[in-house]
């Protein structure tokens, strides 16, 4: 427990770190919803960061909140200023781990590192116990509960990245086998309003995520009787998420929109849609998912369908790898840092 006159200033702690982790998601993931857009010059890289900051914002607004509440119930939580420490540890740890990925231009998950982040805190708080592994409930025909709901949802959302992309191209291709060269014209235009939808999207799913972890702080602190998400929550999210877009995160857009494959207008077209309709089905789920890992899957996918030899391989490995490595990553990370916060907050 921490002592009451460490209350107030570890809460404000939590929700101002949690505000820093969703500038960094801001720019980190965010950036992928622009990249194919910018590489094949269908927008300039200021135009289509700005139009992506709106959506964004606009997203994280009238987005609901299905996800914060997936999020909230990762861990049994109840009142308990010990839980607040926790979240700050957690999203800690997940904002140290967005800053490593993003100095190498690694397009990995803020979602997968959030969820590593609160699992790895938990555990060391109170145990494996603690966590909302949801087997049980999968086993017993309940439904997708707690992490299994989030990990399975990650797996889902990246397959139907990968099979849409696909299958799209191939569509998408057949249907203009005979159209001249001109039609990119008029495709680049389009995906202002595709582009824009998969920014909206990535808002809507994203920002509920900090939503729900400061809702979650407020509670257990004893500051409010319910983990529903405030309007001022969301307004901070939403304009910190828009905020953090707008920093860029160049080096994830070259890596997606140049070093998985080629990416010409209408591969840009095919990838926003099918991430679009990923990320969407997600979040009407109610299932925290990546944007950068979904849209990178598209490609991945629009690349085999095109030419499977041109795809660069080595980098979509590296991708995967650091997907994987991910969660397991952050739990280390956040239970050091829970531990270490214990320590000074107890003494």
């Amino acid at each position: 427990m921490i002592p009451t006159e460490l209350l107030l200033g570890t809460v404000i702690a939590a929700i101002l770190m949690t505000l820093v982790f969703d500038f960094t998601n801001g720019f980190h993931d965010a950036s992928s919803t622009v990249a194919t857009l910018i590489e094949c010059r269908a927008a300039t890289p200021k135009g289509a960061i700005i139009m992506s900051s709106a959506a964004n914002m606009l997203g994280a607004l009238l987005g609901g909140s299905a996800v914060a509440f997936t999020m909230q119930g990762l861990l049994d939580t109840g009142p308990g200023s010990d839980m607040v420490v926790v979240m700050l540890a957690a999203v800690t740890g997940s904002t140290i781990w967005n800053l490593l990925t993003w100095k190498y231009g690694i397009p990995s998950s803020s979602t997968h590192a959030l969820v590593g982040g609160i699992i790895g805190a938990g555990i060391v708080a109170s145990g494996a116990g603690n966590v909302v592994w949801g087997l049980n409930e999968l086993v017993t025909g309940q439904g997708l509960v707690g992490v299994t709901k989030v990990v399975a949802f990650l797996f889902i959302s990246v397959a139907i990245g990968f099979i849409g992309g696909y299958v799209i191209l191939r569509l998408s291709r057949l249907l203009l086998r005979n159209a001249k060269r001109s039609v990119n014209g008029p495709i680049r235009r389009v995906q202002w309003i595709t582009s824009g939808m998969l920014s909206f999207t990535h808002g809507a799913n994203d920002t509920q995520k900090q939503m729900g972890i400061i809702a979650l702080v407020l509670f257990a602190a004893g500051y409010t009787t319910t983990m529903d998400v405030d309007p001022w929550v969301r307004v901070a999210c939403a304009a910190i998420m828009a905020l953090g877009t707008l920093g860029g995160g160049w080096r994830i857009i070259r890596t997606i929109g140049r070093g998985i494959y080629r990416i010409e207008a209408l591969h840009s077209l095919d990838s926003q849609i099918t991430s679009t309709a990923s990320v969407a089905l997600s979040t009407i789920a109610g299932s925290p998912v990546s944007s950068t890992q979904v849209v990178a899957s598209s490609v991945v996918g629009i690349g085999t369908a095109e030419n499977a030899r041109m795809v660069h391989w080595s980098v979509a490995k590296d991708i995967m790898i650091s997907w994987l490595i991910t969660i397991p990553s952050t739990m280390a990370i956040s239970g050091v840092i829970y531990y270490i916060l214990r320590i000074a907050l107890s003494g």
